[in-house]
């Protein structure tokens, strides 16, 4: 979370030294509650598994989150996204890199891929930036190619949650090997889950062993996936 050059709070600009964020800021982050489904990352009563993850397990098996997507941390993400505030990526990446140390590492870390038109129009790729600044932490390879996004979906957050699986389908394909390997994708923000759990299945499709969820942001609400 710090610069080697004196600089400005990146949430309200105020001098904060070498710090990404002033101290009055900084304590206002919404840290995710350690007391979470482990598959899913929902709060749940004393971390156990969520009633859905039990009905219904999603294609991946563990989610990390640094943060709860909510102020003013939703405010970071949203600069990052569409303002391009790249400085965001490493308070980000800091953070989720240490939740995820915590736990037993995976072989390779697979940001999620955007369409290509998307990442035209945006001109990166969010989550790539956070797995190339975690890789580097905890020496971890990136595969960036792994999977593709043949689909270009409407946005999940304009469907309905009964919507966001059906808008998904077919939407990833994995060429990449990945037979006997356990990896982890990365993402901004897991919300209902349905996302995550599409590309999870086109690499247990390629082979992977196990897949984990590794997100800087995990939205408090009804998961579809």
């Amino acid at each position: 979370m710090h610069s080697m050059l004196p600089q400005n709070c990146l949430l309200c600009g105020t001098f904060s030294g070498r710090a990404k964020l002033c101290a009055d800021c900084a304590a206002d982050l919404p840290y995710h509650p350690q007391a979470c489904c482990p598959v899913c990352a929902l709060p749940t009563l004393n971390g156990a598994i969520c009633g859905h993850c039990l009905k219904r397990p999603p294609h991946f098996g563990s989610t990390r989150a640094a943060y709860t997507y909510a102020f003013p941390l939703d405010r970071l993400v949203q600069s990052l996204k569409y303002r391009h505030n790249l400085a965001v990526v490493s308070l980000l990446a800091d953070t989720l890199a240490t939740q995820a140390a915590s736990h037993p590492l995976p072989d390779a870390l697979i940001p999620m891929p955007l369409h290509p038109n998307r990442l035209r129009q945006r001109g990166f790729n969010q989550a790539h930036e956070i797995a190339r600044h975690i890789a580097r932490i905890l020496r971890l390879p990136v595969l960036p190619h792994a999977a593709t996004r043949i689909i270009d979906t409407a946005p999940q957050a304009s469907l309905p949650l009964n919507e966001r699986r059906k808008n998904l389908r077919g939407a990833f394909v994995c060429d990449h090997t990945l037979q006997g390997k356990r990896v982890a994708i990365v993402d901004d923000v897991l919300t209902s889950g349905s996302t995550l759990d599409a590309l999870a299945g086109a690499l247990l499709k390629a082979g992977a062993l196990e897949v984990q969820c590794w997100v800087a942001a995990r939205a408090v609400m009804q998961r579809n996936f």
